[in-house]
């Protein structure tokens, strides 16, 4: 058997591993004190304008980090047009306006981490 520390969004877990015939089975993990407090999140920059204003929502397709803001509240755009630029893995990710219309609302800023699916823009 062997024992290993396993540390997930800050907690830390003790897991033992066992050998078997058909390879390593794990045990129930248990919950330990964590190792080290959690860094707070930074303070965001300024304030995203006018949340979640538009009809149509410009969503990030994987998680990442906001690389570049393309466009910003007022701007005409065309279906396709990057909005806002995401990097994840190394790659540039434009997310793109889903509607010709005008960018009702930017919510998010350059540096902030978002999750798949979250919204960081919408257009009317």
């Amino acid at each position: 058997m062997k024992n290993y520390t396993i540390t997930v969004n800050g907690v830390a877990y003790d897991v033992t591993v066992e050998e078997t015939a058909g390879g390593a089975a794990p045990a129930a993990p248990r919950k330990a004190a964590p190792k080290a407090a959690p860094k707070a999140a930074p303070a965001p920059a300024a304030a995203p304008a006018a949340g979640g204003a538009g009809k149509y929502k410009v969503e990030a397709g994987a998680a990442g980090k906001i690389f570049k803001i393309e466009k910003k509240v007022g701007d005409a755009v065309k279906k396709g047009d990057a909005v806002v630029i995401v990097e994840a893995m190394k790659m540039e990710i434009p997310l793109v306006a889903p509607a010709d219309g005008t960018v009702a609302s930017i919510d998010c800023n350059v540096g902030d981490a978002v999750e798949a699916g979250q919204v960081v823009a919408t257009v009317n």
